[in-house]
């Protein structure tokens, strides 16, 4: 049987980047590692060990505090080891997103439950720094407009994993929205888009409405998961 963490690893391999980026930027290719690797291996085989559909849930890119070291979205070396319970050699750093992001899962259910119907993921699959900052991939026109035509090929090659096509959640509700939006109206990726808040944002500027949010966020998986009909 080939497994949706099979399909996963297999499109991680064939990742590349085939632009050139603006001068001093810098890219976050964490996949390439070989300590990363072992650790995201470990993470598909445990968590998606079967060839059912998950829901996509799309972030921006990488940051180099989460997925650009982990290789997984919406994952600091924390939440790998101590939540999801994968050993590895990256530390035990934290990163606000993930943690909230963490929180949502915990309130779902906890990891087991989550990864069961869930799989986190980028429209950009690469990170990106400068002057060793954080870079969204639309912060920078020339970059943005590199990688736009590259986005929708990500994601019709990560749905073959399987995703489900009924709906995919878009964690972004200012540019990423608009880009994800125009994308899916051109490409027909998803029968709809639920658009959430961005982590990032709402623990920078809305953590006293931190509960909140989590609730909201819990009540778009419970919509998704059955959108797509599962139980």
């Amino acid at each position: 049987m080939r497994t949706f963490g099979k399909s996963f690893l297999d499109w991680l391999d064939t990742l590349q980047l085939p632009v050139a980026l603006p001068l001093g930027y810098e890219l976050l290719e964490p996949y390439k590692k070989s300590e990363v690797r072992a650790a995201v291996t470990a993470f598909a085989e445990r968590y998606y060990a079967d060839a059912n559909p998950r829901v996509g849930v799309f972030g921006i890119n990488p940051g180099r505090f989460g997925a650009g070291l982990t290789g997984l979205s919406f994952t600091d070396p924390y939440a790998l080891g101590k939540l999801c319970g994968i050993q590895h050699t990256l530390g035990d750093g934290r990163e606000i997103s993930a943690t909230f992001v963490y929180e949502t899962i915990e309130a779902f259910g906890g990891v087991e439950r989550f990864y069961r119907q869930f799989y986190l993921s980028a429209l950009v699959p690469f990170g990106f720094t400068r002057d060793g900052r954080n870079v969204n991939f639309y912060d920078e026109p020339n970059l943005e407009r590199s990688v736009l035509p590259l986005i929708a090929e990500w994601l019709q090659q990560q749905q073959q994993f399987p995703l489900c096509r009924e709906v995919g959640i878009i964690l972004g509700s200012g540019k990423l929205r608009r880009i994800a939006e125009k994308l899916n109206e051109k490409h027909r990726l998803f029968d709809r888009l639920v658009v959430l808040d961005h982590p990032r944002f709402i623990m920078q500027y809305r953590r006293t409405q931190l509960r909140r949010y989590v609730e909201q966020y819990v009540r778009a998986y419970h919509d998704a998961r059955l959108l797509c009909g599962m139980t």
